[in-house]
């Protein structure tokens, strides 16, 4: 089983690790790997205290209180090692939880796996994986439960969202019928200022930031204004969403971008 350096633990991994070390075979997956690979989205039955363990098909299940044990076909590279623990691969586990998933939140786990990270900031240069890593996957495991609703995530996943929330915030704008955004893309406002936006629509001079709780803190509030005066003295709208704007079907967080674009002259064909 090779080993997987690049990722995170929790408080988890004490408790799943004896499992995984006593059976022969058995690797922590479905919602227990979602939890300890640190996925963002949102997996009914995440908060259920079984332990999720799976072995392949050749071996038996396992049985033993307060586990959900799991079978299944693996290989080689499907199962890693992480602080001491078996453990199924990231994009093995993304496909495991497709069943109990919505499409967008799949979509949700595949954006965060196919994002190019920022090596300054997290310590690492590579994605957690390839479009073509979660495609072969699919391939791999054909007939899987859930695998179409995984395929259908795949075909919606982009490069470029760098949280669960502007992932969400750009498949409500899409699903609207709202044109595709550029996201997280440097953009020179003017000579020498380049701003980074969450979603931007350059032709119509449109940018969109989501604000996070992060922007409630009194430096962030500083750069948040200086970064809207660089957008209005470039021309540029700039469209502020927030958790509150995401509720209801995102409908206020639609509305507001639709807005902003109308008035610069976007019109739906």
């Amino acid at each position: 089983m090779p080993w997987a350096d690049n990722g995170s633990g929790n408080g988890l991994a004490p408790n799943i690790r004896p499992y995984t070390l006593v059976t022969e075979f058995a690797a922590a997956s479905h919602a227990s790997a979602f939890l300890l690979w640190k996925f963002p989205g949102f997996l009914p039955g995440s908060d259920d205290p079984l332990i999720h363990i799976s072995r392949p098909d050749t071996a038996a299940i396992m049985r033993r209180p307060g586990v959900k044990g799991h079978r299944g076909q693996f290989f080689a590279d499907e199962i890693v090692e992480l602080h001491g623990l078996f453990i199924t691969s990231r994009t093995r586990t993304w496909l495991d939880c497709a069943r109990k998933m919505s499409i967008d939140e799949l979509t949700v786990v595949a954006d965060h796996l196919l994002r190019i990270p920022r090596p300054d900031f997290e310590g690492r240069s590579e994605p957690y994986a390839t479009r073509t890593e979660l495609a072969d996957m699919l391939d791999r495991h054909k007939g899987t439960p859930g695998i179409q609703k995984a395929r259908l995530a795949l075909e919606q996943a982009r490069v470029g969202s760098d949280s669960a929330p502007e992932t969400r915030l750009r498949l409500a704008l899409e699903n609207a019928g709202l044109p595709d955004p550029h996201l997280n893309v440097p953009t020179e406002l003017m000579t020498g200022v380049v701003r980074q936006p969450d979603l931007a629509y350059p032709k119509n001079k449109v940018a969109v930031e989501y604000e996070g709780a992060g922007h409630s803190e009194v430096a962030q509030i500083v750069r948040d204004i200086a970064r809207e005066e660089d957008f209005v003295r470039a021309g540029w709208t700039l469209v502020r969403i927030s958790k509150r704007h995401m509720e209801n079907d995102a409908r206020a967080a639609v509305a507001k971008v639709r807005s902003a674009l109308v008035s610069r002259g976007w019109s739906r064909k």
